[in-house]
């Protein structure tokens, strides 16, 4: 196979899945939105099923859920007459996922749990199915063909049933109020959920408020920022911030060839330098550091001075 079959091949994959997708929006219609009411009213969760391929985007759904506020869980088609139906609880919903919604785990487990008086759901592309038919209400995933060359891997199909999961989700979303810091509640790991709850006093080192005052003289200067190894110290007045001076202010001031002996701290630093509260998120004072092009930033506590903030703490707690 020549290299530009293959980029041919999967052009046309992309294509397909994609006008597979853009296909779905002919189905959201009044059934739609009363599917998501009913998901945002539900007063259980919402119990997902499938088997196959499927079951995997059934999986994939359930974590969107669980993340974004609507309490959910997974039912494998296949294991759940062995023990696992135990999870559909009454006040539940259940969705079950099915292309053809002819397969035989699918036909078994469905009268099993219309006989738990709970609303069902159906995610399929076929409308004359025994699924179809014997569901409450109908989210239809039909596609015109699997990219698969023979028509039938799960592809074009699957990637319908993933996109349609996503709309439910993000409706969902959007009637819940759900926000960035309910998010965050359920991301605390990983770089996502530091940028969403990590706050500026969370990164700050203790005891290390590198400061000095507005007559210090170079010696005292270049002692205080090699100490605290924040490359950049506060100058103070009375305990009120003056200014900053970093290692490259003195870069710049040794560049002039200026009279070392008489540099005192107020002629060197620059004046009204970038401060943050630090109540507010890291990722907030990153954004204000690139706005600004600068590598500190001093944090203050009811605009009083208690530390400096390096790029290098975000660097290292993967906000960057």
């Amino acid at each position: 196979m020549s290299l530009i079959d293959i980029q041919t091949i999967a052009k046309r994959t992309i294509l397909l899945e994609a006008k597979s997708v853009e296909h779905l929006t002919q189905y959201i219609d009044d059934q739609f939105e009363e599917i998501v009411r009913l998901m945002a009213a539900c007063k259980g969760k919402i119990v997902i099923s499938g088997i196959g391929k499927s079951a995997l985007i059934a999986q994939k759904i359930v974590a969107t859920l669980n993340s974004t506020g609507t309490p959910s869980a997974f039912l494998h088609a296949a294991e759940a007459i062995h023990g696992d139906l135990g999870i559909v609880q009454p006040g539940d919903i259940v969705l079950m996922i099915s292309k053809s919604g002819e397969s035989p785990e699918i036909k078994l487990l469905l009268p099993l749990i219309r006989n738990f008086g709970n609303t069902v759901i159906a995610m399929t592309g076929n409308l004359q199915s025994f699924l179809a038919t014997h569901s409450d209400h109908i989210l239809n995933t039909s596609v015109a063909q699997e990219a698969c060359p023979n028509n039938l891997a799960p592809t074009t199909s699957t990637t319908a049933q993933l996109a349609m999961g996503d709309a439910l989700a993000v409706c969902l979303i959007e009637n819940n109020g759900f926000t960035s810091d309910d998010f965050a509640k359920f991301h605390p790991g990983g770089t996502l959920g530091k940028r969403l709850y990590l706050k500026v006093s969370d990164l700050l080192a203790r005891n290390v408020l590198p400061r000095v005052e507005m007559d210090a003289d170079l010696k005292d200067i270049i002692i205080t920022i090699t100490k605290f190894r924040m490359g950049a110290t506060a100058v103070v007045k009375d305990n009120a911030i003056c200014g900053i001076i970093t290692d490259g202010d003195l870069r710049r001031m040794l560049q002039k060839g200026e009279n070392l002996a008489a540099v005192k701290a107020a002629d060197i630093m620059s004046r009204n330098p970038k401060c943050i509260e630090e109540d507010q998120l890291a990722v907030s004072a990153l954004d204000l550091m690139r706005k600004n092009d600068v590598s500190q930033l001093l944090v203050t506590r009811n605009k009083v001075y208690i530390g400096v903030l390096h790029l290098h703490d975000l660097v290292r707690e993967g906000i960057i």
